[in-house]
């Protein structure tokens, strides 16, 4: 008798590992989740009151924390579990998201009088963000609070001249963080920078597109279904 040889197990279908926006009021989190599609990566914007057991369960492939208008020190402004950090994910925080994250994590965050709000020069762009990208490109930064000391663990990646972290990471940990918005246009390699994290770090394909949504989904039906009639 001849061996029997499993059939390969298909790959799980984009939406199954999404990329979670979480949105802590920032006026571009819509923008960010267009720019993961962008990308071919599917993502979704959830509220940032997410909690630890559904974002497990979701098993996302990476999370990103939004900018907002709050200083991570207002009384009410929006703050996540920290123990999602704890989950081992790729995680990006972006301005406000990346205050909060250095908050979390044993960083710290002030207002240096020194605020930013335009166009910025960003110099160092070291680290896995900042691959293939120049060490010194223009931003867009829109921030008052700054982070003064990076999270336990993690190193600076890219300084600007009234921002000494505009960047850092703990590849450790896989958590990254930068002060500006890469997610608008105003920054030229931003989409680059997206796309570092989401194929490099956190490992997810550009696999994702529309179209290929509806596929997938005729397909699941024409498998459920069989040769039966169906009314939609």
């Amino acid at each position: 008798m001849g061996s029997v040889h499993p059939l390969p197990l298909p790959e799980p279908a984009a939406e199954e590992r999404p990329v979670l926006v979480l949105d802590l009021g920032g006026q571009y989190a819509q923008l960010i989740a267009r720019r993961v599609r962008d990308a071919r990566v599917y993502s979704e914007l959830v509220p940032y009151t997410l909690g630890v057991d559904e974002v497990r369960r979701r098993n996302p492939a990476a999370l990103i924390l939004s900018g907002g208008p709050a200083s991570v020190y207002a009384d009410g402004a929006p703050r996540v579990d920290e123990r999602l950090f704890e989950l081992g994910i790729p995680t990006l925080g972006i301005c406000y998201g990346a205050q909060l994250l250095a908050l979390e994590l044993g960083g710290e965050v002030a207002r240096t009088g020194a605020s930013e709000f335009g166009k910025t020069e960003l110099d160092g762009g070291t680290g896995a963000l900042f691959a293939g990208l120049p060490e010194q490109q223009v931003v867009w930064m829109s921030h008052r609070d700054t982070v003064v000391a990076p999270p336990e663990g993690a190193v600076v990646t890219g300084t600007s001249a009234s921002t000494p972290v505009a960047a850092f990471e703990d590849a450790r940990r896989r958590l990254y963080g930068v002060q500006f918005h890469p997610e608008v246009v105003h920054t030229p390699h931003g989409q680059d920078l997206l796309k570092n994290f989401l194929y490099d770090v956190a490992g997810a394909p550009p696999a994702w597109t529309p179209a290929a949504v509806i596929e997938e989904q005729v397909e699941r039906i024409r498998a459920q279904v069989g040769s039966n009639r169906v009314i939609c």
